[in-house]
């Protein structure tokens, strides 16, 4: 290129900076409130989020840029969710992510007309917050956490890994996770079937959690721990107190496996804050909630803790080891 000509070129890629940086500048700012329903202590609920903002990036929505993230994590803590859902509504974003049943009701309390894109929401339409899945009737939609006939899977897995099993008790917080009586069908078909006696053992404190296991160690029963952000927040309580008591134990997301949990079957919750990122996505371009249907999750994942059934004197049917996407040895 002569001389005179890449001069030329300079000079006109020089005139175009200002008028792309004014352009930058002269976009709206969007604003996104974040309410989170399990504590910010917990790694995974921020790998979680981390998967969030990074797909919101992929769809060219970066923090500081063209929107920023008011967050608030509420720890399971009902009041402290009233107190954020009010604060975030009070700042008039453009739309609202929220995670589980409790954050989703404290901010739909508190408006009707801000968007609000969910997760981790077990029954949409019991907890009120719409009348179909296919066409959400108000300002929410989103995407659930599991399909009610999951409960009753719980249960099977459980009496097959656990055979001398003849009592299960579903442990959930009242507060934190009304959704219980949605998996409430499909448990109790199965029990009936497979001649297992339910019972709920509601948890309203931290403090009562081995009371209600220790209750279960002398019976000779078993565990279900429920979709609740208070049981999220217990987690490691929980694995440890159904160790020390010895108590069979299934458990709705894959970590508490992970983390020494005897057997986990849940949704793979990653892949649910990536399509919310997509809905928030739809809405700031100008989606309306009710275009956005609800969607129930398509992919679940079957994590064993091999060497916590070892502890227990467990034998781990090859039935239900084919079945696993992961088994954790060591």
């Amino acid at each position: 290129m002569r001389r005179r000509d890449f001069i030329k070129v300079v000079a006109g890629s020089a005139s175009f900076w200002p008028l792309a940086a004014h352009a930058q500048q002269g976009e709206r700012m969007r604003l996104i409130g974040v309410l989170m329903g399990w504590p910010e202590s917990d790694a995974r609920g921020r790998s979680y989020l981390a998967a969030f903002r990074s797909a919101l990036a992929k769809l060219g929505w970066m923090e500081g840029n063209n929107i920023r993230i008011e967050l608030r994590w509420s720890a399971a803590d009902p009041n402290r969710m009233k107190m954020f859902a009010k604060e975030l509504v009070d700042l008039r974003p453009d739309a609202i992510f929220s995670q589980t049943t409790p954050a989703t009701s404290a901010l739909a309390r508190e408006t009707r007309t801000i968007p609000i894109v969910f997760v981790l929401v077990s029954d949409p339409i019991g907890s009120g917050f719409t009348t179909s899945l296919a066409r959400p009737s108000g300002n929410i939609t989103g995407f659930t956490r599991n399909d009610p006939a999951i409960g009753g899977k719980w249960m099977e897995l459980l009496k097959e890994i656990a055979p001398r099993t003849t009592r299960v008790a579903l442990v959930s917080n009242p507060a934190t996770g009304p959704q219980l009586q949605f998996y409430m069908p499909s448990i109790k078909a199965t029990a009936s079937s497979i001649a297992v006696e339910v019972s709920v053992a509601p948890v309203h404190a931290k403090e009562e959690i081995e009371g209600v296991i220790a209750a279960q160690a002398q019976s000779g029963g078993g565990l279900i721990v429920m979709p609740d952000a208070a049981n999220v927040t217990n987690r490691d309580l929980i694995i440890a107190l159904a160790a020390r008591y010895r108590v069979p134990t299934i458990f709705n997301d894959p970590i508490y496996a992970e983390l020494g949990g005897l057997i986990a079957y849940g949704t793979d919750f990653p892949e649910l804050f990536r399509q919310a990122a997509e809905y928030i996505d739809r809405v700031l371009k100008g989606a309306k909630p009710g275009e956005l249907p609800i969607q129930q999750p398509t992919k679940y994942e079957l994590v064993i803790n091999h060497k916590t059934a070892n502890a227990l004197g467990l034998t781990i049917p090859e039935s239900v080891l084919s079945l696993a996407d992961k088994v954790i040895e060591q």
